[in-house]
């Protein structure tokens, strides 16, 4: 009997724990979605609290006009089913638009997860006007992993904003067309699809992928054997945002290699000319190394300031080469950019134990 109720027992705080750790979201029902999204936060409030689980069945999940719904808590990942059938969308007035306004989801927590989902901000990009930024995530947190997470909308999709970040993304896809993968910190991007939308409704215009304004962290953007797909307008690589920024190409593959603009990164600083731009690697889509042999660039940035009746202009540049030897390609390792946190293992352990949850579903 004592045999019994030991056994009963300890079922019954193994049911409790598992109730705590893992929580399932109806399917299709966005209120059911923010509710875990809340219980996460308030369960995982401290940053030593135990992996917490949010399990996302495939669906449709219209959060409407709602933006910036906050994960403050830790240790939490948000799995989906699949990456193209878990679909969380909102939608902005376009009246409201801005970087900071507009987010699905702002991140706050650390080691914070997600994997096999899709992250749209449906914000109508075309009526918006001279800017419709619409961010799917603003991450604000520390260490935060996207795992085969597509991420949809145009200008200013992904925000890493945290000057002292570290982010890590793999086989994920980010949609846009200009600055749609900006913001602060360092960020490796491995095997991801990047894919360059119309730039305006009519495909005139050209995207710019990435807007880096790191500055307190060494090593900023780093993509890594990823591919560059082109919808209409033509493309750069990068442009410095503000700080010094740093965006550098390993092993990318170009699918339609004549739409990159003849400098392939944007020399038209938007508050710095120090621009830390280079690529290495660089590969049509039949596997053809299609990298230039040199490209020296002059950064270049006006500023015009009125004093009494005078316009005072002044024009600064910088001149390097983006084109990276060997040697220099070889120092960016992930562990040489993120030291013992080491993104993709973690990645090898979660797809397992997710894989065993979603049997549940």
């Amino acid at each position: 009997m004592k045999r019994f109720l030991l056994l009963a027992v300890s079922c019954w705080l193994l049911a409790i724990g598992y109730a705590q750790r893992v929580i399932t979201v109806e399917k299709g029902n966005a209120k059911s979605l923010l509710d875990a999204v809340e219980q996460a936060n308030k369960t995982n409030a401290g940053k030593n609290a135990k992996q917490l689980f949010i399990l996302i069945p495939d669906g449709f999940y219209d959060l409407g006009e709602r933006v910036l719904t906050r994960i403050t808590g830790h240790n939490i990942a948000l799995i989906g089913q699949s990456m193209e059938g878990t679909i969380i969308q909102n939608k902005p007035d376009i009246k409201k638009e801005g970087i900071s306004k507009t987010a699905i989801f702002q991140n706050r927590g650390t080691n914070n997860y997600l994997q096999d989902l899709t992250l749209k901000n449906a914000l109508d990009y075309y009526a918006a006007g001279a800017a419709g930024r619409a961010v799917t995530l603003q991450d604000k947190g520390l260490r935060t992993i996207c795992n085969r997470v597509r991420m949809l909308s145009y200008q200013d999709t992904y925000y890493s904003d945290n000057d002292r970040s570290q982010f890590y993304f793999q086989d994920s896809e980010i949609h846009g067309t200009v600055d749609f993968i900006c913001g602060d910190g360092d960020v490796w991007f491995e095997r991801c699809k990047i894919v360059t939308e119309k730039r305006t409704s009519d495909g005139r215009g050209r995207n710019v992928i990435a807007a880096p304004k790191t500055s307190k962290t060494p090593w900023g953007y780093i993509f890594n054997h990823c591919t560059v797909e082109n919808i209409v307008s033509n493309f750069e690589y990068a442009r410095g945002w503000n700080g010094t920024p740093h965006c550098i190409w390993l092993y990318t593959t170009l699918l339609t290699p004549e739409k990159l603009n003849v400098n392939r990164f944007d020399t038209r600083g938007m508050n710095t000319v120090l621009s830390d731009f280079k690529e290495y690697g660089t590969m049509d889509g039949d596997g053809r190394d299609i990298t230039p042999k040199a490209n020296e660039l002059t950064f270049r940035m006006t500023k015009k300031k009125q004093e009494g009746d005078k316009e005072i202009i002044s024009e600064q540049s910088y001149t390097d080469e983006t084109i990276l030897t060997e040697v220099q390609a070889a120092k960016y390792t992930i562990r040489n950019v993120f030291g013992c946190w080491q993104p993709d293992q973690i990645i090898r352990k979660m797809e397992k134990k997710a894989q065993k949850l979603m049997k549940r579903l």
